[in-house]
């Protein structure tokens, strides 16, 4: 048997190594890699039959994502979108689903919006949470504070000034007026000493940069490093969810109020500590107890809920794999 893994396109701007690490979860359960397969063009694959592990966000292809008749799927830590789902979901979509049924859904939002179609799915968190494959021992961790594109969401400059078009529709909207907020709310809760000693990592590099090849040793990198760290502050989930796998204490720091962002976190959020921040007012709360800014000597402890969550998903790609 043949074994596919998930590469990705990019957008005019840049890439997301976050759904290389998404990949590299499932690429850990493979005996070898022999066909890399864009998640975009599923429909279109015409090579020798191959295994995949169908997992994360599906899809920007939302009218043609029905994976070709030559890769036998796994669909397990499998998220759709509010806005994908209209058209995913459509007659064929559902009875391909229903086809490889049970799915299992990396949020449960997912899960239920497939029940509710008649599709067999369930709850199976995120795949990035088996990566303790890439954990080390205590004795080589190390005193580096890592912040991963905290509120990212945000108006940035480099969002606004991105071309013409952006700025028009900043200053139509009123997006440019605030510039300047994410700095102003990440001070009330990173202290400045924690904010300039920490290392910073955009996990969205530019696009048309780098090879495939060179997406995940650089995905592989970043997990490396968070596996050392004394800390992670971020926004990002395939951060947040790895350091856990990772032994790695993490904060997520959350200024997500749209369905289509908190739809992708139902079920995984409470998983990690959490600032949650009203991104109007730039007040937050925590859900570990956190009552000042995070400082030098800020310790915090990962709850240890995922363990069964990452269990189950070991299993269930085993069996996968190995034919049950």
């Amino acid at each position: 048997m043949k074994y596919g893994l998930l590469k990705y396109d990019e957008n005019e701007q840049f890439f997301n190594v976050g759904d290389n690490i998404q990949s590299l979860a499932a690429k850990q359960f493979l005996p070898h890699v022999d066909e890399y397969i864009n998640r975009e063009k599923l429909a279109k694959y015409n090579g020798d039959k191959v295994k995949m592990i169908l997992n994360g966000w599906f899809t920007h292809n939302v009218n043609d994502w029905i994976p070709s008749d030559k890769i036998e799927p796994l669909f397990v830590s499998f998220h759709i979108n509010n806005t994908a789902a209209p058209f995913m979901l459509k007659e064929e979509g559902i009875a391909y689903l229903k086809k490889h049924e049970p799915i299992g859904c990396r949020d449960q939002y997912t899960a239920d919006l497939l029940t509710s179609k008649g599709i067999q799915a369930y709850f199976t968190g995120c795949l990035t949470l088996t990566l303790d494959s890439y954990k080390v021992e205590d004795s080589l961790r190390e005193d580096k504070i890592y912040i991963v594109d905290p509120l990212y969401g945000y108006t940035t400059k480099r969002k606004v000034f991105r071309n013409y078009k952006t700025f028009l529709r900043s200053v139509q909207s009123g997006k440019v007026l605030e510039i300047g907020k994410r700095e102003k709310h990440l001070k009330k809760i990173i202290s400045k000493e924690v904010f300039e000693s920490a290392i910073h990592i955009n996990q969205e590099p530019p696009a048309h940069t780098y090879t495939h090849e060179e997406k995940f040793a650089m995905a592989e990198d970043l997990l490396n490093k968070y596996a050392k760290a004394k800390l992670v502050i971020t926004s990002r989930i395939h951060t947040a969810l790895p350091c856990l796998a990772l032994g790695t204490p993490v904060i997520f720091i959350n200024g997500f109020e749209t369905f289509v962002d908190s739809c992708r976190f139902d079920g995984i959020i409470d998983l990690f500590n959490r600032i949650d921040i009203n991104t109007k007012t730039g007040e937050w709360t925590s859900n570990f107890g956190l009552e000042h800014e995070i400082k030098l000597d800020t310790v915090v402890t990962n709850f240890e809920k995922h363990h069964d969550i990452a269990n189950n998903l070991k299993n269930i790609c085993k069996e996968f794999i190995n034919g049950k």
